[in-house]
């Protein structure tokens, strides 16, 4: 679910076509992108954790630390099964998130 939630957000889409030229630091990607660093910084997130992007802190000449972005390589198939294994694993997570301790209680 991660994978698709990650792809489904145009933002994340631009973000992934700008990484596409190559690695950046998050300052002058979120200056390309016109976004906030905080926003840029929740989107990477979301796409690091799907493996669609690596981060790697690293530090310049002059000793300042800088985040440096590039994509990972992938290759995305989406097909109604793919689709309804999503829907069912996001059915599941929003029924346990609803119902915390429920197990607990019936057993």
């Amino acid at each position: 679910m991660a994978l698709l939630a990650a792809v489904g957000h145009a933002q994340r889409l631009r973000i992934i076509a700008e990484l596409a030229e190559g690695r950046m630091y998050v300052s002058e990607l979120a200056r390309r992108l016109g976004i906030s660093r905080p926003l840029l910084y929740m989107h990477l997130e979301r796409l690091e954790s799907a493996g669609l992007v690596v981060g790697r802190l690293e530090l310049s000449e002059d000793g300042k630390a800088l985040k440096y972005f590039e994509s990972a390589p992938f290759d995305l198939h989406l097909d109604v099964a793919t689709i309804l294994a999503a829907v069912r694993q996001d059915e599941e997570d929003r029924a346990a998130q609803a119902a915390p301790g429920q197990d607990s209680q019936n057993k």
